[in-house]
């Protein structure tokens, strides 16, 4: 085991366990937050792990989750916006989510771009931050949307209809 696997594997326990439980227990106003801090927090695991096993080709999963993850949530917003409207998620929780996501990326994307030194797993890399960074805001920007907007309870969904 070296530092990387040591380093994922840490993460993986301390960081992506605790918000995975608390994307699948609690009410929605927990779980939708703690959804996209999982996804970005087990991109970063497989970073590691790539970087860890010498493995270039283990960054893809992590690419693929960058995009993935933060759209999931986006999903999970707009099905979910009446009850976030209901009992929404607290605004200093939302941004402390939000804060952890981006010192997350902060602590694992820059080191492995030393290791990995210039050319086009560099660019990958910051590809891959730079979506988890993205994905982290646009996520916590829907959820006050849906909090704010809310839905109208008496029509039906935008796109269904009542036939």
């Amino acid at each position: 085991m070296n530092g990387w696997t040591a380093a994922g594997t840490a993460l993986l326990v301390c960081g992506v366990a605790p918000a995975a439980w608390g994307a699948a227990t609690g009410p929605v106003r927990r779980r939708v937050p703690a959804q996209n801090l999982t996804t970005t927090l087990l991109s970063l695991v497989i970073l590691l792990l790539a970087q860890g096993y010498a493995r270039p080709a283990y960054v893809d999963p992590a690419l693929v989750l960058s995009v993935l993850g933060p759209a999931g949530t986006l999903l999970y917003v707009r099905l979910l916006a009446d009850r976030l409207a209901a009992r929404p998620p607290r605004p200093r929780a939302l941004r402390t989510v939000t804060a952890l996501s981006y010192t997350a990326v902060l602590a694992v994307v820059p080191p492995l771009c030393a290791a990995t030194g210039p050319g086009r797993a560099l660019v990958k890399l910051l590809v891959i931050g730079g979506l988890l960074m993205l994905g982290s805001w646009a996520a916590a920007r829907a959820v006050t949307a849906a909090v704010v907007a809310g839905h109208d309870r008496t029509a039906p969904a935008e796109g269904m209809s009542d036939g």
